[in-house]
């Protein structure tokens, strides 16, 4: 989670500054939050649904509940300055901000930005973009400042590639492959990975799979010393630390960490993305070099097999998409973001 990042940033560096998160009731951050240590608030938000239109209906009813809520948090905090980081609350928080004159930026994660952000971005002080083919679809205010900082995440730290093996279980010897269809995991992925460890899957590589929690049950029987079947990984670092080839989403936040850790991947856009923005970002990736963009109407067990085990057997293509991923990554982009944001806090 972006907001995270830049929270641990800010306490690293401004332990004068207090961050406190805030998130929706319905969002991944309602299971996170209570882990960390620090103070948040969860608000009644709700997405605003394209497809499903229809679901639009209940926000009359949810928009006055939220803002009392949102009154009352600010009149709580009295906050110096806000941030933020996408999600169902961000932009009800950030816009009462602007419309109390109080210092706002937001972090846009994608190549192709949300619509919180194309609302927000000519009403706020600073911009922060994940990728910097964002900056042409998005409209700034005249006292907007613009900074392409890449996206904030918890920095690789290599070292702990030893614990991390201790903790998967898995033999140092092999490369591993992980999988991963993000945190609520992703059905379509997780089916063609079944088919595919039934037809003989990763060969001589181990696999993590990270499932999701909704189906965990379905696909744990594939559990064996070389393949380890999680329904969450937290943190994501100690998969990322050993993983020599990754198969994911494309969110945003996945591919910055697969770049500040020089990994070279195989993107699946998620088809129901917004406005297909993990399509973007993948195609943005795929043409760098460093990522293969596998559509998931053409993802089948065939497919998979063929590109992993491509890829797998080229150790020169897997260092040269490596090197590639690294050259977009930005590590510190946590860091850089925090001394952005505390000039709007003067």
């Amino acid at each position: 989670m972006p907001a995270l990042a830049i929270a641990d940033a800010l306490r690293e560096h401004a332990p004068q500054v207090e961050p406190v998160l805030i998130g929706a009731v319905r969002g991944v951050e309602a299971r996170i939050l209570p882990t960390r240590e620090y103070r948040f608030y969860l608000l009644p938000s709700e997405p605003i649904y394209r497809r499903t239109w229809w679901k639009n209906a209940r926000w009359p009813f949810v928009a006055g509940r939220l803002l009392r809520k949102v009154a009352h948090l600010f009149e709580t905090e009295q906050p110096a300055a806000v941030l933020g980081t996408g999600g169902y609350a961000s932009g009800p928080v950030v816009w009462w901000a602007t419309r109390h004159q109080i210092p706002t930026a937001i972090q846009e994660q994608n190549a192709y930005p949300g619509l919180a952000s194309r609302w927000l971005s000519r009403r706020v002080r600073h911009v922060y973009l994940g990728l910097p083919e964002a900056r042409h679809l998005l409209r700034f205010g005249p006292a907007t400042e613009v900074f392409d900082t890449g996206n904030p995440i918890v920095p690789p730290s290599p070292q702990r590639q030893e614990s991390a093996r201790a903790k998967f279980g898995l033999d140092g010897n092999r490369p591993v492959v992980l999988i991963t269809g993000g945190s609520q995991g992703a059905l379509a992925i997780n089916a063609t990975v079944a088919a595919w460890l039934d037809a003989g899957g990763p060969g001589d590589a181990n696999l993590i799979w990270v499932t999701g929690r909704a189906t965990f049950s379905q696909f744990q029987r594939y559990e064996s010393p070389r393949v380890r079947v999680l329904d969450f990984v937290d943190p994501m670092a100690d998969a990322y630390a050993i993983a020599d080839l990754v198969v994911s989403r494309a969110g945003m936040i996945t591919v910055a960490e697969l770049c500040a850790w020089g990994l070279p991947n195989v993107l699946i856009p998620l088809p129901t993305a917004a406005a297909d923005h993990q399509t973007h970002n993948a195609r943005v990736l795929a043409d760098v070099g460093a990522s293969i963009m596998l559509r998931q109407s053409e993802l089948t067990p065939v497919a998979l097999k063929n590109i992993l085990g491509g890829l797998l057997a080229d150790r020169g293509r897997l260092e040269q998409m490596a090197a590639k991923a690294a050259a977009r990554g930005r590590p510190q982009s946590a860091r850089e973001i925090v001394s952005k944001l505390l000039t709007l806090i003067g």
